[in-house]
């Protein structure tokens, strides 16, 4: 596992543009933590990053899920926080995701259709600073966090 110290806005989103070139087709990170931890603004600057521009990110809170075109591969980001049953990310184009990358904020709703083989990104808030840690779960996520 990795920790970062996310002082401000700016390193959240230097994080994620660290992460970017490391993304392929089929990976899934799973963002965990509470509201206002910046889950969502870490969506926002990884997608940016992928897309090589400035784009409007929405959260997806109340569409559930936003897709963008990347230049490599379809980007899916989901918010899971008002589903109420896990059968219902099915209705969300879910299975759809294993040609892109899937970014999943409020993972935990998703039971036991999230992926084993993803990226755990946690944010926690610690006084005036964030806490990220990345967790690889498999083989592929621990080989290439080692050049993160």
């Amino acid at each position: 596992m990795l920790s970062f110290e996310l002082a401000d806005l700016a390193a959240t989103e230097s994080l994620a543009q660290r992460l970017a070139p490391l993304l392929k087709a089929g990976d899934v990170i799973a963002l965990q933590g509470g509201l206002g931890a910046g889950k969502t603004t870490f969506s926002r600057a990884l997608i940016a990053a992928l897309l090589g521009q400035d784009t409007d990110v929405p959260s997806p809170t109340y569409t559930l899920v936003q897709t963008y075109d990347g230049p490599d591969f379809p980007i899916f980001h989901y918010d899971l926080y008002r589903i109420e049953d896990p059968e219902e990310v099915f209705e969300l184009g879910w299975e759809e995701t294993q040609d892109g990358l899937a970014l999943i904020e409020w993972p935990d709703r998703a039971g036991a259709h999230l992926p084993a083989w993803r990226l755990d990104l946690t944010i926690e808030i610690a006084g005036d600073i964030r806490i990220a840690r990345l967790e690889p779960r498999g083989e592929d996520w621990q080989t290439r966090l080692h050049e993160f």
